[in-house]
């Protein structure tokens, strides 16, 4: 997700519209899992049995649109992700991802059930929160504006709630690779529509970028959503997205170091990181819940 943001984000500076950058990630990935989806009888057999249940009713529309949440997450990679810098943008996704992993696992959301309000949840999702204000406290004097800093914390509430439905849909139709590519169907159909209706007022890009390595973000994605909906059934959205911050934070702060964005790394955002990486192991603890009947997801 690191990598993936900083090449989205110098992609939407090159062409000068995170708009269109964000179209040319998700649409990237779409073209691939085409050509997967022709080789792998498995995923069409999973897109038959989805597409039966939602004719019949049996399953809701909603169980399908987990990709219009990845569609503004790559959005905001692409206005976002150079600009704010990769670090911080990461410690931002955490305070969402951490509050969307926790509200979704204890109403059940997920397709690994309840899981309690336990201490350590509690203590690491506040952690989380505590580590993005530290982050952000020291960049509030900075020349970009404040939504800058906020779209990247409800982007991460949106890829909890989009790792739940894709896990769901997963099960459904029995195969990560359905759901995975669902995902990128809906979430490309979203951007173009929104890009569409953006640029025929704003105008369109007059160029695009040579550099093949900054059209790398679709390929990224795919992998990531993939492996999403494979894992969530098995941890639980929390842990999964707390396991995903993790190599998140550790890979932004490398390549916000070596190769410093627009926003150079500060000494706030290291200690945000590390905050949120201490949020990681608090909040993986196993307790026994206190509430009677459900049970603890790790």
């Amino acid at each position: 997700m690191a990598v993936q943001t900083r090449i989205n984000g110098a992609l939407g500076v090159a062409i000068g519209d995170g708009f269109t950058a964000g179209t040319i990630s998700f649409g990237s990935g779409l073209l691939i899992l085409l050509v997967v989806m022709a080789c792998v009888p498995r995923g069409r057999t999973g897109l038959r049995i989805v597409a039966s249940d939602i004719r019949s009713g049996s399953a809701p529309i909603w169980s399908v649109l987990g990709g219009v949440a990845g569609a503004f997450f790559v959005l905001s990679q692409g206005i976002t992700g150079a600009v704010i810098g990769v670090a911080l943008f990461s410690v931002a996704l955490v305070a969402g991802q951490t509050i969307s992993g926790l509200v979704l696992d204890r109403v059940g959301f997920g397709p690994h059930g309840r899981s309690g309000f336990t201490w350590p949840r509690l203590t690491g999702a506040a952690l989380a929160v505590i580590a993005v204000t530290w982050s952000m406290s020291a960049q509030l004097s900075r020349e970009f504006p404040l939504w800058m800093l906020l779209m990247p914390v409800i982007a991460g509430f949106g890829s909890g709630w989009q790792s739940a439905v894709n896990g769901r849909l997963r099960v459904r139709s029995g195969s990560a690779l359905t759901a995975t590519f669902i995902n990128f169907l809906v979430g490309t159909t979203a951007l173009l529509a929104v890009t569409v209706i953006r640029n025929s007022l704003a105008g369109w890009p007059t160029s695009l970028p040579t550099d093949p390595a900054l059209y790398l973000g679709g390929v990224i994605g795919c992998v990531f959503i993939g492996v999403n909906a494979f894992l969530v059934a098995h941890t639980g959205v929390l842990l999964l997205g707390l396991g995903t911050v993790a190599g998140q934070l550790f890979a932004s702060i490398a390549i916000d170091a070596i190769a410093p964005g627009d926003n150079p790394l500060g000494a706030p955002t290291v200690i945000g990181a590390a905050l949120a990486l201490a949020a990681v192991g608090i909040a993986t603890i196993r307790v026994r819940p206190r509430a009677a009947g459900v049970t603890e997801a790790g």
